[in-house]
């Protein structure tokens, strides 16, 4: 039976203002930043149904230098790992980050590669406008994640608080953020439930939620794109049974 111990992969986008740094000598920079992580601010809709609408919140003792310094953070695009960028394992490596009152921003050097050049190009044009992370925590434990439900404008509103997160594993360039807290709206965000990823990240949470037998095999087969509907359904469940 699925219990509160059981781990759930999640990814989720950041509207970061990603920006190419200047140098002080006047030459050519290849250095990208943002934030890949921003504390306390509400996502847009996981899914909007009728009355029935679900946020997730990522607060600020979710992530520690600590559990940053102990993984092995990928920064690629689009969560492709064969499009590597930079990457800090333990701690070091090419990929810096920092923890403020705000999130976790990144600093990088654009690999001299055709990848690092497409993405330096396409940051400094702004055809990139986001970021995304992927982490793992316990949607069942109360002590990981919160549930509090509210009305607002006549919809019942479920909001997910992401306090304990146990594990990090890339931080992505992404052309479609999904918080809308900063200057950039989420416009598509409900045509990437078609998505291979944002579909699995559903499904999971929906598996961990639902009330049946918690089968790892399923939920990775459940990542195909065609099963988006059943993996809205469930998470709505979750709003319903908790």
């Amino acid at each position: 039976m699925a219990n509160k111990n059981d781990i759930v992969t999640r990814t989720t986008q950041t509207n970061c203002k990603l920006y190419v740094r200047e140098r002080t000598d006047g030459k050519p920079s290849r250095k990208i930043c943002g934030y890949a992580i921003l504390f306390n601010t509400p996502s847009a809709p996981l899914w909007e149904d009728g009355e029935d609408m679900a946020r997730e919140v990522i607060c600020q003792n979710a992530v520690t230098k600590k559990l940053l310094d102990a993984s092995d953070i990928k920064m690629t695009m689009f969560h492709n790992r064969q499009l590597l960028l930079a990457r800090s394992k333990q701690g070091k490596g090419t990929l810096k980050y920092q923890i403020d009152s705000k999130g976790v921003s990144f600093e990088f050097n654009a690999p001299n590669t055709k990848d690092g050049d497409n993405a330096l190009e396409l940051v400094k044009r702004g055809d990139i406008s986001g970021c995304s992370f992927a982490f793992t925590t316990r949607y069942r434990d109360t002590n990981y994640v919160k549930r509090v439900s509210s009305k607002e404008n006549g919809k019942n509103v479920t909001t997910f608080y992401v306090q304990k997160i146990t594990g990090i594993y890339d931080f992505t360039l992404a052309a479609d953020p999904a918080y809308s807290a900063t200057s950039v709206e989420a416009r598509e965000f409900k045509k990437r439930l078609n998505s291979g990823i944002i579909a699995g990240q559903l499904e999971e949470m929906r598996e961990v939620a639902s009330a049946g037998i918690f089968d790892p095999i399923k939920v990775r087969e459940s990542r195909k794109p065609d099963g988006w509907k059943e993996q809205v359904k469930e998470m709505r469940q979750k709003a319903n049974l908790l």
